[in-house]
């Protein structure tokens, strides 16, 4: 399989509270290998998440949570895909479209989705090789 290029250096959306949406986001994105990295600023509006090496996604209250955003973290397999489902659902997401293939997007899309405290639609897809 090809590598992945990157085409987004970073992400950031708003939320309503950053407490709950922290706590959310720790749970929820620990079985696809990212971590709270923490703070990007000192004034502490925000909290990034990502790999020790790249914090690409982050949540923040100096942006409006009023209109939802769709994210979707990559997944190196499809059983990351279901305990991020899984995970996202303890940690008080709602469900919007259980682990499955996705053959209408792409052959070899396998994704599940689940809205976040504030509504966003965040996704986690793995695309097996073709």
């Amino acid at each position: 399989m090809p590598r992945r290029r990157v085409v987004v250096d970073h992400l950031t959306i708003g939320v309503s509270d950053l407490a709950r949406s922290r706590a959310f986001y720790v749970r929820a994105l620990l079985p696809l290998g990212f971590a709270e990295i923490g703070p990007w600023s000192d004034a502490a509006f925000e909290v990034a998440f990502g790999l020790e090496e790249a914090d690409d996604f982050a949540i923040s209250t100096r942006y409006g949570a009023a209109a939802a955003v769709h994210v979707a973290f990559a997944a190196d397999r499809r059983e990351q895909v279901d305990a991020f489902h899984a995970a996202a659902l303890a940690a008080g997401g709602s469900d919007n479209g259980p682990p499955g293939p996705r053959p209408e997007y792409s052959p070899g899309y396998y994704g599940a989705f689940v809205l976040d405290p504030d509504g966003h639609n965040i996704e986690a897809v793995y695309h097996a090789p073709r």
